[in-house]
């Protein structure tokens, strides 16, 4: 059987589809990889495999009437794939690392779980996350931490962590989070993957009472960009119940230059970028990231692009994002917040958790009335830029993988960090501006640690970051470079 650990989403399914690797291979495969990897990166903390595989030899039975009846098959048909922890499942637990939900087994599927089976994707399991997808480190109480794959005594960041570090060590090819301060681009760029916040709007918020939601937004993650674009045309899209639905189908995301054999010369001939490192000295970034990222100009000035150190003015992006994620924090987790700081011993949430809630019960109406305003010039200011470039490029991560026995980086060059969002902020500066960005590969430290760069395109220009982000991927080739477990 073809080794299927490095090939892409869309190799794997064009070789099941081609009857080269039935589905059942490619699962048995994917829990054997499971099985040799896990033990040392604990990325995945549930599995199903008696259901899986009777689902896969349910889709090679579906293959061979296909063919007889000349039907087509949807995109990922028979390709195995684990679902973030935070997503619901149906008939399979989602504890989103709490204890508190530690047993939780969902009736219905998330939007983006549903869509991509019906792509045709064959769920096998949950991947790991931070308690309620609160930090930047993959850990919690009901399944311990997740290690990078590059160096397993290295952290993978978060939330999306425990997707990230199944992709860099070859369990598969991409999958499916979240990001509200950089939950899909901080792990991507630990784990020398791609991670993409799409518009508010790509993948509509239905769950009832948060169809309006903005900060937080369902995406993917692949090995590659050509990979989480082919997962945008399956999961994106207009549905009834997301009120902030972008009305163009997943298709857009069906790029010609994505096709499996295509041929693609990078280029990037009149694309404007503005580039800086630290955002002018709004953030602290260690050297050797900066290095790697402010490198990254000459590789674009190759491709064609004109390239200058012009930034938007986010100096109020700040108060945006932590008045908005506090205020979510309560409309997510304030009632379960309440009910388990009434326990007697305490709760079992842990406290970042508690205290983003307690910041967003502290909320006056005119601290929601200022943060209204201050959005609006944020988003003034960001339409103003992209009047005038059309992709800023900066940092993802400000530093290497950390020690994964730490909580989050205490200090960035000396200057102490004064809680576990602050050393975030090259993401969640962007998160709050509602601009789709791309984390992908740049290169790596001289210990041999990923270092990410993050792009960033106007609201709705989500294909175009796509086209950027894979001329930058197609001609550097970091993500070609795989660990050693």
């Amino acid at each position: 059987m073809t080794d299927l650990t490095w090939l892409s989403t869309r190799e794997l399914a064009a070789v099941i589809a081609g009857g080269e690797v039935s589905s059942t291979e490619a699962v048995r495969a994917h829990f054997e990889r499971i099985e040799a990897v896990n033990p040392t990166i604990n990325a995945i903390v549930t599995t199903a495999p008696e259901r899986a595989l009777a689902q896969a030899r349910a889709a090679d039975e579906h293959l061979v009437a296909a063919r007889a009846s000349g039907e087509s098959l949807p995109a990922l048909h028979g390709v195995p794939m684990t679902h973030k922890d935070t997503h619901d499942t149906a008939g399979m637990r989602t504890t989103h690392g709490s204890p508190v939900y530690a047993d939780r087994v969902p009736d219905s599927d998330d939007l983006v779980v549903a869509r991509l089976r019906t792509a045709g994707v064959i769920t096998t399991g949950k991947s790991n996350v931070p308690e309620f997808a609160a930090g930047a480190h993959t850990f919690n109480p009901v399944f311990g931490t997740t290690v990078n794959p590059y160096d397993p005594a290295k952290s993978v960041a978060g939330s999306s962590g425990g997707v990230a570090a199944a992709l860099a060590s070859g369990i598969q090819a991409s999958g499916d989070g979240s990001d509200m301060g950089g939950s899909l681009r901080t792990p991507a760029s630990f784990n020398n993957v791609v991670g993409m916040r799409p518009s508010n709007g790509r993948i509509p918020h239905t769950v009832p009472g948060q169809g309006w939601a903005w900060l937080s937004q369902k995406g993917f993650m692949g090995r590659t960009v050509g990979d989480v674009a082919l997962l945008m045309s399956v999961g994106a899209g207009p549905h009834p119940a997301g009120p902030c639905s972008i009305q163009e189908p997943g298709s857009v995301f069906d790029l010609p230059e994505f096709a499996l054999g295509a041929t693609y010369e990078p280029s990037l001939r009149g694309i404007r970028v503005g580039l800086s490192p630290d955002l002018g000295g709004l953030l602290e970034v260690e050297a050797e990231v900066r290095d790697v990222v402010a490198a990254s100009g000459s590789v674009f000035e190759q491709l064609g692009a004109h390239v200058d150190d012009l930034i938007p003015d986010l100096r109020e992006a700040d108060a945006v994002f932590s008045a908005q994620r506090a205020h979510d924090f309560v409309a997510a987790w304030g009632p379960v917040v309440a009910q388990e700081s009434a326990r007697t011993d305490g709760g079992r949430i842990k406290e970042a958790v508690v205290w983003n809630t307690r910041l967003g019960l502290e909320l006056t109406a005119a601290d929601l009335v200022a943060k209204e305003a201050a959005r609006g010039r944020l988003w003034a200011a960001t339409q103003d830029y992209f009047t005038t470039h059309d992709v800023l490029v900066l940092t993802t991560a400000p530093v290497l993988p950390f020690d994964a026995e730490q909580e989050y980086p205490s200090t960035i060059n000396g200057r102490a960090m004064d809680n576990y969002l602050e050393w975030m902020r090259a993401v969640t500066v962007i998160s709050a501006t509602g601009c789709p960005a791309i984390a992908v590969p740049a290169g790596f430290s001289r210990s041999g640690l990923p270092i990410g760069l993050q792009i960033v395109a106007a609201p709705g220009k989500d294909v175009e970051l796509l086209q950027v982000a894979h001329a930058f991927e197609s001609a550097t080739g970091h993500a070609q470079r795989h660990p050693v477990l």
